[in-house]
Order: C-alpha cells, then sequence, then structure tokens
C-alpha cells in the first residue's frame, strides 16, 4: 500500500514510472484508498482509472492482479488504465473490504521497468437483504386469564446491512377483530388494552408480524425491505365458566303403579371449561317437599314415597349443579329446573284387530291401476287402544311407497274403522312391482311412553293389458347392396311389451307405399326382401316404409324404416355407337360421350383417354368431358397436311371410357375425325361452332333472345298503358265552332282508292295529311289516293235517313267502334281531323282527345249529315 518496488532489467538506465496519489475521494491514480458500492452493475461502466507517468515522458502500461486462491472482481485496460467490474459485489457475503488485496502495477515498455503497489479495495453497503427472523416458528401458549395489556411473547429479527438498512421495526398486519398489539422497536408481543382471551370462544389466534428495515440506497433508488412472519397463539383454559346443564328444559313423570325408589328424570351438567374440567355434584337445592331425592354423582331423581302419597298434581324441583375443586371445595354452580307430574298410568298400547281378532299382517289381491279414490274393502281393519283420556289418542301412519296410498282417519281416539284408500293409480303398476308392501302404524300422541303398534300390508297384484308394445327406436336405419338375392336380411327390429302372458306377446307387420319389396317375420322382427325381388340402385336407391308391432288386443306402436340400397359398379360405360364420325375444324375441339347407368360416383363418373391414334401425338383429350382437340403447335391444314405422307386430313382414334368403381369397366369406340378449317369467321362462328355437338344449346341462346325482346316489347307496352290511362280522362264539354254559311258551290270528290270523283262524296280538308300519315303507320301497298278537296262525312243511320241506292253506293262511309283506353289515342288520330285541329296545333300534338269525346263527335256527326250541304259541322 502506497508506493511499490521499482524493478530495473540488467543492463538498464531509467527512472521508474509512478503512481498519482490523488486521495481517497478520487477516482483516479492509484487505488490505495478506493471503494465501491456493492450494487455497482458488472460491466457496464469504469469503476476507477489507474492513472500514473514516467518521468521521461514514455508510455506506461497497467496491470491488476489479485493474491493467490482470491476470486478476481476487477480487470484493468492496459493502455488507458481503464478499470471494470468483472464480478458481481455482495458485501454481506464476500467482505473484500477486510479481506481481499489488490495488486495494481505499471511499467515502462521502453526500458522494460515497472513498480508493482498493493491496496485494499473497501465495498461500500447498499440496502439489498430483508430483515431475518430469527427462532422460528413462532408459537406461544397464553392462558385465557391472562390479564389485558401483559406481554405473552417477543419477535427478533436482524438485518445484514449497514446503517438504517440495517434497523428494524416491528408492526402487526392487523385484523378488524385482533386483541394482540406489538412494540415497534423492542418486538414485544401484548395483549391490548380492553381486550380478553377466552378458551371457549376461540381456541387458537394466527397473528402476522412485519419486520420493516430503515431503507436505504439500492441501484440508485431509495427502498425499504420488509419481512413477514405467522405468530400461532394457543389459548389455555381456565376455571371461569360456571358448570351448564344438558338437553333443558327437564320434565319427569310419576305413575299410578310407581314405587319409592323409581327413577324419575336424569340430569345431567357440565364444566362450562372444556379445556380442563372439574367434577359435577349435583343436589335439590328447593321444591321436592321430601318426596323425591337425587345421586350427587349422576343426577338420578328418584321418588321416596308412594304416589298416593304426593299431595300435588305438579312438582318443580329447582336442582343444582355445582362443580368440585382439587380439594374438594364447592365452585361455582349453576341451578336449573326440573318439572314433574304425576299422571294415571299408560299401559295398553294401541292394538289392530281383524274379522277374527288380534293382527298384524294384512293381505289383498287386486288388478292394477285402479280408479283413484278407490277404498281398499277388500282390507277389514280395526285399530282400539284401551286406555282412556289423553293415553287413548293415537295417530295412524301408512309407511311405504310414497303418495300411492293414504290412510283414514289420520287421528283416532280410542277406536276407529281403518280404511285406505288408492291416492296415486298409475304408481300401482304389476310390471314395476308384483306385490305392494306398506307398514301401518298406530303412534300415541300425548303420552310419555309413545306406544305404538304395527301391522303389516300386502297387496298382490295382477297384470293387466295397460302397455302398448314400443321400438327399441323410432326409426331404423339400413343398407342393402344392389343385386342381393331375393329373401337376403335388410334388418331387424325390436319392440317389447311391457305387459306379462298374451298380453306382451308382439307381433310384426309392414306397410307403406315402399313395402312393397320386403317381408317381416310376424314374431322375429325380421325384415327381407321377397323372394322374387331384384333391388336396383339405377331404378330406386330409397326406399321407406312403416314397421308396425301389435299385441293380442290390438294395441300398437309405429317406427318408420329408411333402406338405401348401396351401388355397386355393375354398368360399364356406354357410348353411342362403337363407330362414330366427327368433323373437327381447327381450333374447335369435338366432344365424345359416354353414359354410365351406374347410381352414385364413383361407379358413373368416367375418365376418358385416347387408347390409339394413327398418326400419334396430334390430339389430346379431356378426361373428364371426353373433348378431343388438336395438339397446339397444329394451327392450320397445312400443318394437318404435312404430319402424314398422304397429306390426310382424316384420323382414326380409338377412345377408352372407364369407369371409377371397383373393379372397374372400361369401353371403347373408334372416332373417325374429318379435319377442315374454319369457313366463318367472328363471335359468331365460334359460339355455332362450339355449339355444334350441342343443337340445345344454340337453341337455348335464341330462346334467351326472343325471351328478352318479349319482356322489353311487354314493358314499353305496360309504359304505353299506363300513360294513356292517364290521359284518356273525361275532358270538360267543347265549345261548338259554327262557321258561317257558304256559297254553294261544286264539290269535285275523287275515290281515296283511284276511283273515279263523285259529286256526292263529301271530303275532310286535312283527310290529306292523316291518310299520309295512316299509309305511312301501316306500310301499306296500296298506291297513295290522291289529296282530296272537301272533307268526308260520314252517311247518316239508316233509320234517320232515306237515300237511294246509288247514293249510297257513291257516299263512302267511315265506321268506327271505340277501342280500349291504350289505343284512343290512335284511333281519335286516325278518324277525325278539322280545321280547329289545325286551330289548336298543341292538343293535336299531344294526342289528348278523349274517347268520350269521339263518341260524341260520332254522334252528331250523324245527326248532322243533312247540315253538311248547307255547309254546317261539329267538331
Amino acid at each position: 500500500e502506497g508506493r511499490g518496488d521499482l524493478y530495473l532489467l540488467p543492463g538498464q538506465s531509467d527512472f521508474a514510472p509512478y503512481f498519482y496519489d490523488n486521495g481517497p475521494s478520487s477516482t483516479s491514480g492509484n487505488m490505495a484508498l478506493f471503494s465501491i458500492a456493492e450494487d455497482t452493475p458488472v460491466g457496464e461502466s469504469q469503476v476507477y482509472t489507474l492513472n500514473g507517468t514516467d518521468p521521461e515522458g514514455d508510455s506506461v502500461r497497467y496491470g491488476l492482479t489479485f493474491e493467490k486462491g482470491s476470486k478476481e472482481y476487477f480487470r484493468v485496460e492496459p493502455k488507458s488504465g481503464r478499470v471494470t467490474l468483472i464480478s458481481e459485489l455482495d458485501r454481506e457475503v464476500s467482505y473484500i473490504c477486510s479481506s481481499a488485496a489488490v495488486i495494481y502495477s505499471m511499467y515502462d515498455p521502453s526500458y522494460l521497468t515497472y513498480v508493482v503497489e498493493k491496496g485494499r479495495v473497501f465495498v461500500t453497503d447498499a440496502n439489498d437483504e430483508k430483515p431475518e427472523f430469527l427462532n422460528l416458528p413462532f408459537i406461544v401458549s397464553v392462558p385465557e386469564d391472562t390479564e389485558a395489556g401483559s406481554s405473552i411473547f417477543k419477535v427478533q429479527a436482524v438485518d445484514k446491512d449497514l446503517g438504517s438498512g440495517g434497523s428494524v421495526t416491528y408492526f402487526l398486519q392487523t385484523t378488524p377483530n385482533t386483541k394482540f398489539t406489538i412494540d415497534g422497536h423492542s418486538g414485544v408481543l401484548r395483549i391490548k388494552p380492553g381486550e380478553y382471551l377466552d378458551y371457549e370462544t376461540s381456541k387458537t389466534h394466527f397473528v402476522t408480524v412485519v419486520a420493516k428495515d430503515g431503507g436505504g440506497k439500492y441501484n440508485g433508488k431509495h427502498q425499504v425491505m420488509t419481512s413477514s412472519a405467522t405468530i400461532t397463539i394457543n389459548v389455555l383454559d381456565a376455571q371461569d365458566s360456571p358448570p351448564t346443564f344438558v338437553g333443558t328444559p327437564y320434565f319427569g313423570y310419576v305413575y299410578e303403579v310407581s314405587v319409592p325408589g323409581s327413577e324419575i328424570f336424569t340430569v345431567f351438567a357440565k364444566d362450562g371449561d372444556q379445556g380442563n374440567p372439574n367434577p359435577i355434584q349435583y343436589s335439590i337445592f328447593n321444591g321436592s317437599d321430601g318426596s323425591f331425592s337425587i345421586n350427587s354423582s349422576s343426577g338420578c331423581i328418584t321418588l321416596t314415597t308412594y304416589p298416593i302419597q304426593l299431595k300435588n298434581e305438579l312438582y318443580e324441583l329447582q336442582v343444582k349443579a355445582s362443580e368440585v375443586g382439587p380439594e374438594n371445595q364447592l365452585l361455582d354452580y349453576t341451578i336449573t329446573m326440573v318439572t314433574i307430574r304425576v299422571v294415571d298410568l299408560n299401559n295398553h298400547p294401541p292394538t289392530f284387530y281383524g274379522e277374527n281378532g288380534p293382527q298384524n299382517r294384512f293381505e289383498l289381491t287386486m288388478y292394477e291401476h285402479p280408479p283413484e279414490g278407490e277404498i281398499l274393502r277388500g282390507l277389514k281393519i280395526t285399530v282400539n287402544d284401551s286406555d282412556q283420556g289423553a293415553n287413548a289418542k293415537f295417530r295412524l301412519r301408512l309407511v311405504g311407497p310414497g303418495r300411492v296410498l293414504r290412510v283414514v282417519p289420520q287421528t283416532v281416539l280410542n277406536e276407529a274403522q281403518v280404511t285406505i284408500i288408492v291416492e296415486n293409480s298409475t304408481a300401482i303398476d304389476y310390471e314395476k312391482y308384483t306385490f305392494l308392501s306398506f307398514k301401518l302404524l298406530a303412534v300415541e300422541i300425548d303420552t310419555p311412553e309413545r306406544f305404538s303398534a304395527t301391522a303389516d300390508i300386502i297387496i298382490h297384484l295382477l297384470d293387466t293389458n295397460d302397455n302398448t308394445p314400443k321400438f327399441s327406436t323410432d326409426f331404423y336405419i339400413a343398407r342393402i347392396p344392389e343385386n342381393s338375392p331375393g329373401g337376403s336380411n335388410v334388418v331387424s327390429v325390436t319392440a317389447t311389451d311391457l305387459d306379462s302372458g298374451l298380453w306382451g306377446d308382439v307381433k310384426y307387420s309392414i306397410y307403406g307405399s315402399g313395402a312393397d319389396l320386403f317381408l317381416i317375420h310376424p314374431t322375429s322382427g325380421i325384415i327381407y326382401t321377397q323372394p322374387w325381388a331384384t333391388l336396383d340402385a339405377e331404378v330406386k336407391s330409397k326406399y321407406n316404409f312403416y314397421v308396425k308391432a301389435e299385441d293380442t288386443e290390438g294395441k300398437y306402436s309405429l317406427a318408420e324404416v329408411f333402406v338405401t340400397v348401396l351401388d355397386l359398379n355393375d354398368h360399364p360405360p356406354e357410348f353411342d355407337e362403337n363407330f362414330l364420325e366427327k368433323t373437327m375444324i381447327i381450333g374447335a375441339p369435338v366432344k365424345v360421350e359416354a353414359v354410365d347407368d351406374d347410381a352414385e360416383e364413383p361407379n358413373n363418373v368416367i375418365e376418358y383417354s385416347i387408347m390409339k391414334a394413327d398418326p400419334e401425338n396430334v390430339f389430346d383429350i379431356n378426361t373428364s368431358t371426353g373433348e378431343i382437340k388438336l395438339k397446339p403447335f397444329i394451327k392450320s391444314m397445312e400443318i394437318v397436311q404435312n404430319i402424314t405422307r398422304q397429306k390426310d386430313c382424316k384420323w382414326s382414334v380409338v377412345v377408352q371410357a372407364r369407369d371409377g368403381g371397383s373393379p372397374s369397366f372400361t369401353t371403347t369406340a373408334v372416332v373417325k375425325i374429318d379435319i377442315t378449317e374454319n369457313p366463318l369467321s367472328g363471335p359468331m362462328a365460334a359460339f355455332l361452332m362450339q355449339s355444334r355437338d350441342n343443337p340445345l344449346k344454340a337453341l337455348g341462346m335464341v330462346a334467351g333472345v326472343i325471351s328478352v325482346m318479349v319482356m322489353v316489347t311487354v314493358l314499353i307496352s305496360t309504359a304505353m298503358y299506363m300513360r294513356n290511362t292517364k290521359s284518356n280522362r273525361i275532358a270538360p264539354a267543347r265549345r261548338i265552332i259554327r262557321r258561317k254559311r257558304r256559297e254553294q258551290q261544286q264539290w269535285n270528290f275523287k275515290t281515296p282508292f283511284g276511283q273515279p270523283d263523285s259529286p256526292d262524296k263529301v271530303v275532310a280538308d286535312d283527310v290529306e295529311s292523316n291518310t299520309a300519315n295512316r299509309n305511312k303507320n301501316n306500310n301499306s301497298s296500296w298506291p297513295k289516293p290522291p289529296p282530296p278537296t272537301a272533307p268526308v262525312l260520314p252517311p247518316p243511320p239508316l233509320a234517320n235517313l232515306r237515300v237511294t241506292e246509288r247514293q249510297r253506293s257513291a257516299v263512302p262511309t267511315i265506321s268506327g267502334s271505340l277501342t280500349s283506353r291504350s289505343c284512343s289515342r290512335t284511333s281519335s288520330q286516325k278518324s277525325l281531323t278539322s280545321k280547329d285541329t289545325e286551330d289548336r296545333p298543341s292538343q293535336s300534338k299531344e294526342g289528348n282527345v278523349s274517347s268520350a269525346l269521339v263518341s260524341e263527335l260520332k254522334k252528331k256527326l250523324e245527326q248532322k249529315i243533312i247540315e253538311a250541304n248547307q255547309g254546317y259541322y261539329y267538331y
């Protein structure tokens, strides 16, 4: 410690390096007065720096070692002198502050001179230890009469830390009803002031004591550490409780036949201090009148005189129980009351009688399930008690299966006829019990003896057909392979009838739409197929029918049977023809199809393959669909023609169809394929080519297009109908336009269909435009007539106007009828036009002339034909 030895190698001369001595609080220099906290973390940062110099200014190197056999706690970096902690410190375990030495050195590598010094490292304390209790476990015994505030125990705990971290204080983890307290510094446990221990209430107490240190620094934070221990306090019993009588209140009876010395009653008392009880001594304190005595040890009260000499019917004795101390002194005592009543002797118990005298067994045979409320008249029972008064009062009770029978009456005085009534008919069941056993009890009610009598009632049951056959399950599921021979077993059904004898015999039958192929054995319930039946899963794979279980009186139950015919692979795949001819257009596949008549997968799942093709490597086949197509590299007829020498475009392909059954079946077909190019192009051509092997697909496409068009037409018609419905409302009365009279002039008429003009024809001014529109809308093939020069009026009705045959033939007629509302606008546009419509173009464009107005105009025009020659018309 301090300066060390200087070592100089032979042949060298140099001044030795030396350490700086910077004092005890320095973290640089030599380690003579270096100290370190025990909670310093290992290896995180430097804890000290060795620092020294060489007089010549040469660089120096540092070293650090420990004494032999000591654990190494530090390491130094040779160049910088940086010292780090490499092992965890624990002052309480290693105590290196007083025993471990550190050897640190410094040398000059230029002249190989070095100096070595020895120092001690002091480890300062950190609060890292908990207080530890001494002499565990803590068990203490305390008499229950210990005074409050008394010291009963002292706990002690030590803490290995120094300073405040090593000081210990104590406290209790209290509960709401704790009876103890502890001194925080001394650890002395006391009974709280005002609290007392009671052995009879609680024999053991558990107290948790906590030892807490004074706290201190640990890892830079203030830390307080605690420990806890449990103190078990056993309470010792003390003589502080008086005796107590057991079984109070006490009653005794004196009967007319009692004699002196007869035991009337025995009292019993025990010491209230059960931990160390004292013996009890009994005595009669008051009320005996010399007629009763008590045994001082047993507490037995006896009669000392004859009953006839007793003066009272009721005696109340005060009996005293006293504790006897160790020296036979009497200690605490207790007094109780014993009531003794003088009564007549109850010497006759109840007795049951039958038709022939006293009887204790009664038997009856009856059918099961009698009506509820029925009296069992086969039982002739009488009960009697020969005593008088309260001694002759007793209660009847029927003991056996609950709530099956009941007895009447339930309370009897002296004598009564006993009646047994059915209360639960369902419980009287032969299938559950062949006989029922009951006990009829008669027990006295108000007597201390409680005399009683017992009689056995045995009821033998006879069976009735009260049960229906029941199947073991409501439905049966069976499976049978197809093609099973006739008479094969399918499933066995079971039904049971709990009745006995012939009523329990069950007969089976089947019925239902699916039962034609099956039979059932009438007694065993085995279902089997008809001898002639052939089950084929391809024809029908599911059958269900009902089975009936019936007893001899026709009571029955039903169950349903489900039979599944299991499919076997008994059908090979089949092509429509063994030799098929197909035309293949380049880019479109051809399809072959085989059908397997088996009912289920995988028996009816077909896999296609090409067995042989000449030449090969030309076609691929879809194993699932059977579509045959050219290899992807064959895209033109030129490539097809170059494949064979003969430039032939026809191939024979052997296609195999194999089903998925086990064992599987195969079928082959020869497909003659003629390859050609597609003469059409476009999407429609592609669709037609894809659908050429499936015409229904193309037909379905066309039907779909037509359906769409029909739906669009219906929607448009519906919209027009709704529009016309709104427009065809009764319009207000239209005004009549009367034109001035014109001078009579010659009319020039032209026939509408190329006929000669007639002076008798009258044409409206705007018929030309209506005719043109009508011809345009109707797209008529008739030639367009020349435009008329005058409006055409309809002929008058035949009933009101007489005309010659010439006039009728010469005048064209306009016939009309009222159409539906949806057509009213079109009819009005085609049949009526006038000058007035030209004057009001907005009404003509909207076309809102109602059908009612058209009808009105027609009638007026027919009535005013005569006025047409004078130039009048109505609109």
